[in-house]
């Protein structure tokens, strides 16, 4: 494992995620740690589009406006 540091955090944050950390029962470097994993599983807006742009289009099946009148019909 490595170890990350982050400088020039302010007071107000540091007690923010500490106050969270503890509501949570963690310490303040395992919550970190877990919010940088979540933060880290989701990809960023570029990330997202690339993968849409690399689908290319598509060509549905069934029309929006026919499924929203089949829904309505029933």
């Amino acid at each position: 494992m490595s170890t990350l540091q982050v400088r020039n955090v302010s007071d107000d944050l540091r007690r923010i995620l500490k106050e969270r950390a503890a509501r949570k029962g963690m310490s303040l470097s395992d919550y970190v740690r877990s919010e940088l994993a979540r933060t880290a599983a989701q990809p960023t807006y570029e990330e997202w589009l690339d993968r849409v742009r690399l689908r290319g289009a598509t060509s549905p099946d069934v029309s929006a406006a026919d499924l929203v009148r089949a829904d309505r019909d029933r």
